[in-house]
């Protein structure tokens, strides 16, 4: 795992997780008085489940996306 994986990770998850999770949490309960403690609660938590999914998946799935290509490509 390289240093700009780690980086891509926390960039992308910080800004997927956080427009998603606001606009979830808009739907769900509206501007109201806990929206900011709620939204945030769940950015949190949506946060360090995608991180080390982006770590640990994506080098799996990007494996195999190449081993299907290249079979593809060999027919």
């Amino acid at each position: 795992m390289f240093k700009s994986d780690v980086k891509f990770a926390i960039v992308y998850g910080l800004l997927v997780t956080s427009y998603i999770s606001f606009i979830i949490a808009f739907v769900n309960i509206g501007f109201t008085s806990s929206f900011i403690f709620t939204w945030l609660r769940s950015w949190a938590i949506a946060f360090i489940l995608v991180v080390p999914s982006l770590l640990f998946l994506a080098p799996y799935i990007r494996d195999k996306q190449q081993k299907l290509k290249k079979l593809g490509s060999s027919k």
